[in-house]
């Protein structure tokens, strides 16, 4: 059955040049979205939205930094001008650092916050406030299982994608009786292009690794045995976004093969 409500509606995905971002712009243009691609390195956004066309998909891309409440405004207006109304927003852009709580400095965790947190802000107040005079929309922000489980050396990653989700999910609430549904996707670990850099690109090792979870750092193992990849996490979206999907808000929908059920 194919998902509808897709075909033909305008989608901005934000952080969208690499891992999960990249898949989730990918399954949308597959699908027949007319697909803003925006990631802070405008050049790989480019990139991106070029090899897609060649597909024969509706890419566009837009260079965006989302901690910047000025240019998320003018972007956003600018799609809107190019392509259409935006009836999806898929908020990707993140960072995960790591280090010691102890270790952490304040630059640092304004930045995490700045990226994670406050640049989803800035993109669902921007779309929100178009959307809410159309009374139609669907967004999708991408929490993390971090949000969920305690885990050592991700403080300020956690907090802030726990306070994306919240935002999200107020956001939701607020807008649920003009018909826009805001819905949070929580990722497991996930075979990105990063992650697989410590395992010198071996996948097979890197789900293996992860399969197994480590009691040192408090990472629970995996019941289906492997590790996401970033098509798992761009197909639950795809569904959220979708006409199906049109009587579920506020929710947060994990993907990360039974982890967090066991922890």
């Amino acid at each position: 059955m194919e998902l509808t409500g897709i075909r033909g509606a305008v989608a901005i995905v934000t952080g969208a040049a690499g891992g999960i971002g990249e898949a989730v712009a990918r399954a949308l243009g597959a699908s027949g979205a007319r697909v803003a691609v925006t990631d802070i390195e405008g050049g790989k956004a480019d990139i991106l939205a070029d090899a897609m066309r060649a597909t024969g998909a509706d890419a566009t891309a837009w260079a965006l930094d989302v901690t910047r409440s000025d240019q998320v405004e003018r972007v956003v207006g600018e799609i809107e001008e190019r392509l259409g109304p935006v009836a999806h927003l898929v908020n990707v852009a993140g960072i995960v650092p790591r280090g010691p709580m102890l270790e952490l400095t304040d630059d640092g965790w304004d930045h995490v916050f700045g990226i994670n947190a406050r640049g989803v802000f800035f993109c669902l107040r921007a779309v929100g406030r178009r959307m809410l005079e159309r009374r139609k929309g669907a967004i999708v922000t991408i929490g993390s299982q971090g949000a969920i489980l305690v885990r050592t050396s991700l403080a300020a990653y956690g907090a802030s994608k726990a306070a994306a989700s919240s935002l999200t999910k107020c956001f939701g609430l607020e807008l649920a009786p003009y018909g826009i549904r805001c819905n949070v996707v929580h990722p497991g670990v996930t075979s990105t292009p990063p992650a697989l850099e410590r395992f010198g690109g071996d996948e097979a090792r890197f789900h293996a690794h992860h399969a197994a979870g480590d009691p040192a750092i408090f990472r629970a193992p995996i019941p289906l045995g492997k590790a996401g990849r970033p098509e798992d996490t761009a197909s639950t979206v795809l569904f959220l976004l979708s006409d199906q999907a049109g009587h579920i808000t506020m929710e947060d929908i994990v993907v990360d093969g039974g982890a967090t059920m066991i922890a």
